[in-house]
């Protein structure tokens, strides 16, 4: 199978030249590209000096991860796409047990190996750790992170498993099936694209896994802070698109939870003395509203529609069951 890897850049020189020597000592499976996204800085020269094997794409402007995305790999021949983020250091042998993966079941469109924190390493990273899924009302959560509470890797999710989403710090898609879908859906920008694109992937019947035997170390947070109120912006937004879009069920009941639970959340924003990420929910609601005739055009297309959740209200365990565990939950 050939396998391409991704690395979209928006000024991230530094990033580069700190994680590109993994991608290039422990890739040789792989053909690899750097999808630069119109930086200002000398990302591009710095890549073609140092690396001149490495393929670039020179996207017209920043359109963040999923236009970014989107417009490079229609410049990409490959059976899989690996996309990475630019602060990932990978480890020796990460892509062999991926491939394996791949090519003894066809019927797997999507994987995420484990993604660990490059800082603290015996922890998991926040985006994606041990594979991810969705409440009812869309809230994400993974094996080993919910909310902010990040657990240890302690072995307690060394396996092969069928997760609902894949995180985009490290997202390996058949080229064939992102095609199909149309790849990611450009109004996100960046944040839960991800999660879109595996809940469409997983509407049409394929399957996403985590495979705990390829591993990756992840800094996070390196292009927007989870402190930023433009992240609590495009989360929120972000997140009532997609349910909006790929929901089973009679959709108006499930919003209007999801609605009122996120005016609970700016409230305690506000309590906490973060007002801009109050206005941020506020601001995230309004383009929602905005959207929302082109969100249930999008939803018609669906015929499909799979049973997406296996817990009512991740914000009930955690924050009234004090749950914070995957395996508690």
């Amino acid at each position: 199978m050939k396998l391409a890897i991704i690395i979209l850049n928006w000024n991230g020189k530094e990033l580069l030249k700190k994680f590109l020597p993994s991608v290039v000592a422990h890739s040789k499976e792989a053909t690899i590209y750097v999808a630069d996204n119109a930086s200002s800085d000398d990302s591009v020269a710095f890549v073609k000096s140092a690396y001149p094997n490495i393929k670039i794409i020179k996207n017209q402007s920043n359109g963040g991860y999923a236009l970014g995305y989107n417009n490079a790999l229609k410049h990409v021949e490959a059976d899989i796409f690996c996309l990475l983020n630019n602060d990932v250091e990978v480890t020796k042998n990460w892509l062999l047990p991926i491939l394996k993966t791949f090519e003894e079941n066809k019927n797997t469109a999507i994987i995420q190996p484990k993604i660990k924190d490059y800082k603290k390493k015996a922890y998991f990273e926040y985006a994606g750790a041990a594979g991810g899924f969705i409440d009812k009302y869309a809230y994400p959560y993974c094996r080993g992170r919910i909310f902010n509470t990040i657990e240890e890797d302690l072995g307690q999710y060394d396996d092969t498993s069928e997760i609902f989403w894949a995180s985009g710090a490290c997202f390996f898609i058949r080229s064939q099936v992102f095609n199909k879908l149309n790849g990611f859906d450009d109004y996100f920008f960046a944040h839960m694209e991800e999660i879109d694109l595996c809940w469409r992937v997983k509407n049409s019947k394929y399957t996403v896994k985590f495979i705990s035997n390829s591993v990756v170390y992840h800094v996070g947070g390196a292009t927007l802070n989870h402190t930023s109120p433009k992240k609590t912006y495009l989360n929120f937004r972000n997140s009532l698109f997609t349910l909006t879009k790929n929901a089973k069920g009679n959709l108006f009941p499930i919003i209007l939870i999801r609605l009122i639970l996120d005016g609970i959340a700016a409230i305690k924003f506000l309590t906490d003395l973060k007002p801009k990420h109050t206005l941020a929910i506020l601001k995230a609601h309004f383009s929602y509203y905005y959207h929302l005739k082109r969100l249930l055009e999008q939803r018609n297309l669906t015929k499909h529609k799979i049973k997406y959740y296996n817990k009512t209200s991740i914000v009930f365990e955690y924050f009234v069951n004090k749950k914070s565990e995957f395996k508690s939950i």
